[in-house]
């Protein structure tokens, strides 16, 4: 057998990277963070990770962006430069927080990823400009600041109807709390579309959340994403 260089060694070390994905509202962060205590109980070793990641400086850019101080729609920040902000707050988190326990073989659960970007920015392009975008987006993120590429991405769907609903009880009717991303309903349908169009393109684990405008239970759900990861081997 031949010696095994630094580089092949690094890449049978590297672990996975599992992201929940889905509409504002869609139940994400409980999902993943649900996710992470299921599989902690099995003995995996576990990282969760979220964005943006609001406790970071590298943040910054998309916090400014979310709360208006670009302009107050979504589209006053064109789809490539509002990409830019959140590659560079993933670029710093995987550099000072989970890129080495992922390269040391830990499973990595995130809370979105550059799959959102590809949601919410193709969202403000013409369906014919998609494509293009797409290719640059992961050609940037994945080759150019070598963020890693997730194993699996798990799409939650839910109708933007009941994710709005989900989002005012998470205000407790304080609509004025939404940033200009949750306040728009118009894109939020028009992120709908994309992420449908994503999923199937990109080919993303869908996991039908919402039934006659209600969302179904946690648990069911959870179980659901469990056996997906099951039968994409993933786990």
């Amino acid at each position: 057998m031949g010696k095994v260089t630094v580089q092949e060694r690094g890449r049978c070390m590297k672990g996975k990277l599992i992201v929940i994905e889905g509409l504002d509202g869609s139940g994400k962060a409980t999902q993943a963070e649900l996710l992470c205590e299921k599989l902690r109980e099995r003995g995996k070793k576990i990282r969760h990770i979220s964005f943006p990641d609001y406790g970071s400086d590298s943040s910054a850019l998309v916090r400014m962006y979310l709360s208006g101080k670009f302009g107050s729609a979504p589209s006053d920040v064109n789809a490539y430069a509002a990409s830019s902000f959140y590659a560079v707050d993933r670029y710093a988190s995987c550099k000072k927080d989970w890129g080495q326990f992922y390269e040391d073989g830990g499973i990595v659960i995130g809370d979105r990823f550059t799959t959102s970007n590809a949601i919410h920015q193709c969202s403000k392009l013409p369906e014919e400009e998609w494509d293009g975008y797409l290719d640059w987006l992961f050609h940037f993120e994945y080759q150019l600041l070598e963020i890693p590429v997730p194993n699996i991405v798990i799409y939650l769907r839910v109708a933007p109807e009941v994710s709005q609903k989900l989002m005012t009880c998470r205000y407790e009717g304080h609509e004025e709390k939404k940033d200009i991303h949750e306040k728009d309903v118009e894109y939020l349908n028009c992120c709908r579309t994309a992420a449908d169009y994503c999923a199937k393109k990109l080919g993303w684990k869908t996991i039908e959340c919402s039934d006659n405008m209600c969302m179904r239970g946690i648990e069911d759900i959870q179980n659901e994403i469990i056996q997906v990861l099951k039968d994409s081997t993933v786990l």
